[in-house]
């Protein structure tokens, strides 16, 4: 089974860790760990403030960089063109790296023309400080515009057994954009899902390896679960070795509806 994702000839490692709310040691030490155990997706955005730990942790991993698929996203309050380039460096410092394999725009920002942004982000791609560039929580008609005025790879979206963003997965699979999806476990809600455990339970799985595998059969679609323990980063990795049946996807289908 396939542990990357292809889109626009980019392989995107399918599972990669995110990195909200983690701060200070804990998240050096989970990104090392994570890079220890195999995953090569690391996903942090500026608005975190644990950039220098996510690159103390990739330092600390022994990993070549080259083999990493660093993420990080530029707050909307830095969207005009100059506080993008600004927003960028001050990443890539803290970073410790040369560039970002791709660098989103965080949240929609109404007070800035799109094209302004997506322009001053362009450049930076140009200048190899981003090996590609794309955007996070843009809802679909928005998507469609940000394509209008820049070549995207990605749009990252709360996306989940209870949040299906069928429209926007539509339109991904039309343009050939990778979703990426955060929460993609429901802070929580899909470990008590009767639903999703019963079918756990028929693999010997965990509900949570049961949200991803369901997540990774829509087509270009990656997840970043955050996984703050060791035990919780090698579960979200086992999810390669089964399949869900038909109506088991139907069933968790339903469950946004």
């Amino acid at each position: 089974m396939e542990t990357t994702i292809e889109v626009q000839g980019v392989a995107v490692p399918a599972v990669g860790l995110g990195t909200w709310q983690m701060t200070g040691r804990e998240c050096v030490e989970a990104v090392s760990d994570a890079l220890a155990l195999g995953y090569r997706h690391i996903d942090t955005a500026r608005a975190y403030r644990n950039e220098r730990e996510v690159g103390e942790g990739i330092r600390a991993s022994g990993v070549p960089r080259e083999e990493i698929f660093l993420v990080t996203k530029i707050p909307r309050s830095d969207a005009h063109a100059d506080r993008v380039r600004a927003s960028c460096e001050a990443s890539l410092a803290d970073l410790g790296v040369e560039h970002v394999d791709l660098l989103l725009l965080h949240w929609p920002a109404p007070h800035v023309p799109l094209g302004e942004t997506l322009g001053a982000m362009s450049a930076l791609r140009d200048a190899g400080r981003a090996a590609h560039i794309g955007v996070s929580n843009f809802p679909p008609p928005l998507l469609v515009k940000a394509l209008e005025r820049a070549d995207l790879l990605n749009d990252q979206v709360e996306l989940n057994p209870y949040r299906p963003q069928d429209e926007l997965l539509a339109l991904a699979r039309e343009r050939d954009v990778l979703v990426t999806a955060y929460s993609p476990l429901a802070r929580g809600r899909v470990a008590r899902d009767p639903t999703v455990q019963e079918i756990a339970d028929a693999h010997g799985k965990t509900a949570g390896q049961v949200a991803l595998r369901w997540l990774l059969d829509h087509p270009k679609t990656c997840v970043i679960p955050k996984a703050a323990t060791h035990e919780r980063r090698v579960e979200n990795l086992g999810v390669f070795d089964f399949e869900l049946s038909d109506d088991e996807r139907a069933r968790i289908d339903a469950l946004g509806r």
